[in-house]
Formats: structure tokens, C-alpha cells, sequence
């Protein structure tokens, strides 16, 4: 059975202010999400599921959608604030989405499958995608048996200010520990470095995995996200703030013994575009990995 690849692209409209503006990186105006189906075509995947917010879905089925009709399925799901479970009202005043968690839990109804999670505007790499690609098709009919995919930290950094990464802690085996929030990541005199907690400088290895929302679940993981959600929702309904994150979730079951996760190395940069600033280097990376073979020049 084919994996599926879970789009998390429910943020999109605001961020651009509308699709209109979905940034075209590639030289025909390819986004960055436009690689990262491409890669996931490439590395085995069988269906591509986007969740989005209901009121752009004509605009994303005319523009987005019609490009992969003859490449690829794919189905819409959509992130709404009012999509709780029984019991639960949403407070009048909530403004903010439920979290990454909540969106994955939007696929429950058609995610039958091992099955992948990305953020739409990460370039991940075609290498990430084969990695995963093929350790979720080795998963199909397990359960509580996870992976990520480990960025080597000094492949994620930018070059216009610092960033905040999950740092990963494994075990002998590989399989993931903890992962910590370190914000205010940089490269300073070569290193990589941050402030830790007591406002000490730590260094760490450049190959030091990090988690860039990039992982790989079995269909079993919505019925943790379920219930677990339910328990957010009691202790976080009055905070108009909080969201409902995925590595919350892999944090607890990893802790409480439930479910492991193989942290899986990848030589992929990853890139985004966190500041500005960063964009012409996109455009540039993109362009340097078409004209060493990597992609070509037309997509879709």
C-alpha cells in the first residue's frame, strides 16, 4: 500500500493574503509545495490530502489542485474552528486556528494508510521525501511505531537572522527521546550555536537532527489525537492562545511508553522562508538544484 502525503496547508491564505499571491519560487512560477509533490511522487507516495480553510477552496481546486489532477489523487479536507469534538463549544472570541494536531486530525475520515505530514511552504528535498517514503511503506499495518525525519541542523539555518528549531535527543537505536525548543539558533564564529534556558551559550554539532515537521505517522496515531485532544480542550478552552501541537502529542506518547519514533537522517537542506530576506536565496537554492539535475525546469 502506497503512503499518503498530509499537506498542512490550512495557514496559507492569511499568510499570502490570499492565494492570489501564492509565491511562485520556481522559474515557471512553481511554489514550494509544487516541489515537495513532486518529490513525494518521486519517492513512492500514492495520494496527496491537503487540509485547508473552507472559504479559499474554489481558489485552491482552480489554482493549485488542477496542476496534480493527472500526476497524482488528491483530496481536500478542511481546518475549521467550529470542527471540535462532541461537548466542546469554540469561545466566540477565538480568532486562532487549533494547531498543526488539530489539522492532522482533519484526515481521520480518509487517511487510511502509513501516511506523511509537511507544512506547504517548507522545501524539504527530494532526499527527505525518499527516506520517509520508504520507511512508510515498510509500516503498513503497524501501529504505535512512528518516524521523523531528523534535519541535520546546520542544513536548516538562515542566513538572515536565527530561528527556532525542535532539537532531537535519541537513543542508542535511533529512536527519539525528547525534543526541546531552542529558539535563537545561529551560526556564530562557525558554530552552530544558542542561549539555553539559564542564558548560558550551548554549541551543538551541525549534524545534530531537528525536527522540521516532517513526519510519519500509521492511522492509529488520529485515535491518540482524538482523545488527547479532548483533554487539551478541557485543560485550554478559556486560553484564546493556546494550540494544539503535534510534537505535544509525540512528546507524551514517546514519555508514557506508547509509541516510538525512528528519527531518520536525510542529507536534504531544508529550506523556507522565514524572513524576507530569505526569499532571492530560495529563488537562488531552487535554481542551483535545477541546474545540477535535481529537478527540472518544468514541473508539472
Amino acid at each position: 500500500m502506497k503512503p499518503t502525503l498530509f499537506v498542512l496547508a490550512a495557514g496559507m491564505g492569511s499568510r499570502y493574503g490570499g492565494l492570489k499571491q501564492l509565491d511562485g519560487l520556481g522559474p515557471n512560477g512553481e511554489t514550494i509545495m509544487d516541489y515537495s509533490i513532486y518529490d513525494a511522487i518521486r519517492g513512492g507516495f500514492g495520494k496527496v490530502v491537503f487540509v485547508i480553510r473552507k472559504d479559499f477552496e474554489q481558489d485552491f481546486r482552480d489554482k493549485i489542485l488542477s496542476k496534480y489532477e493527472n500526476h497524482i489523487p488528491v483530496e481536500l479536507v478542511f481546518q475549521d474552528l467550529n470542527n471540535l469534538p462532541e461537548g466542546f463549544t469554540c469561545p466566540a472570541d477565538r480568532v486562532k486556528p487549533w494547531g498543526t494536531n488539530h489539522a492532522v486530525l482533519m484526515g481521520k475520515g480518509v487517511i487510511n494508510e502509513p501516511f506523511a505530514v509537511i507544512n506547504a511552504d517548507d522545501f524539504y528535498g527530494r532526499d527527505s521525501f525518499a527516506v520517509l517514503g520508504k520507511a512508510l511503506s515498510e509500516m503498513t499495518g503497524k501501529t504505535n511505531d512512528y518516524c521523523m525525519i531528523g534535519y541535520r541542523v546546520g542544513n536548516t539555518l538562515s542566513e538572515s537572522g536565527s530561528v527556532a528549531r525542535g532539537v532531537c535527543g535519541t537513543d542508542a537505536d535511533g529512536y527519539l527521546t525528547t525534543v526541546v525548543e531552542r529558539t535563537a539558533i545561529e551560526r556564530i564564529d562557525g558554530k552552530v550555536s544558542f542561549t539555553d534556558e539559564n542564558g548560558v551559550m550551548q554549541t551543538i554539532e551541525d549534524n545534530t537532527p531537528v525536527s522540521m515537521n516532517m513526519w510519519g505517522f500509521t492511522p492509529d496515531y488520529f485515535e491518540y489525537s482524538e482523545a488527547d485532544f479532548k483533554q487539551f480542550l478541557t485543560e485550554n478552552m478559556d486560553n484564546l492562545k493556546a494550540e494544539y501541537f503535534i510534537p505535544l502529542l509525540v512528546n507524551k506518547l514517546v514519555n508514557e511508553g506508547t509509541a516510538k519514533v525512528k528519527v531518520l537522517d536525510t542529507t536534504s537542506k531544508w529550506f523556507g522562508v522565514t524572513y524576507a530576506a530569505d526569499r532571492q536565496g530560495v529563488v537562488d537554492k531552487i535554481e542551483a538544484l535545477i541546474a545540477s539535475g535535481e529537478y527540472p525546469q518544468k514541473l508539472f
